[in-house]
């Protein structure tokens, strides 16, 4: 089991940026397909994007395509996701998630078996 722990998060005007970290505990996090997830108030938690264990294969959802950007540093166990031009319907929780080996173009939320506790980001109109 991976123990997944994010940062970053905070309150942000609209067109603001926002920088998300996520720390991992293992050792063989270059295995790891990474990816974060966000959850609205009242909504279901949603794919944001994905990493592949390089780094060299990502997949990001429509809805912040162009916006935002995964990207991930094996010797340092962390993977972040910079967010540009966030808009007030990108405020939600933001989960970072774990799965060892697998698709990294997967976007369903069973598909990983890790998770952190999530960081909160409110984007203020």
């Amino acid at each position: 089991q991976v123990q997944l722990v994010e940062s970053g998060g905070g309150l942000v005007q609209a067109g603001g940026s926002l920088r998300l970290s996520c720390s991992a505990s293992t050792s063989t996090f270059s295995s790891y397909v990474m990816a974060w997830f966000r959850q609205a108030p009242g909504k279901e938690r949603e794919f944001v994007a994905s990493i592949s264990w390089s780094g060299s294969l990502s997949n990001t959802a429509d809805s912040v395509k162009g916006r935002f950007t995964i990207s991930r540093d094996n010797p340092k166990r962390t993977v972040s996701l910079q967010m540009n031009s966030l808009k007030p319907e990108d405020t939600a929780v933001y989960y970072c998630a774990a799965r060892s080996g697998g698709s990294p173009l997967s976007t369903r939320p069973d598909a990983y078996s890790d998770w952190g506790q999530g960081t909160r980001v409110t984007v203020s109109s």
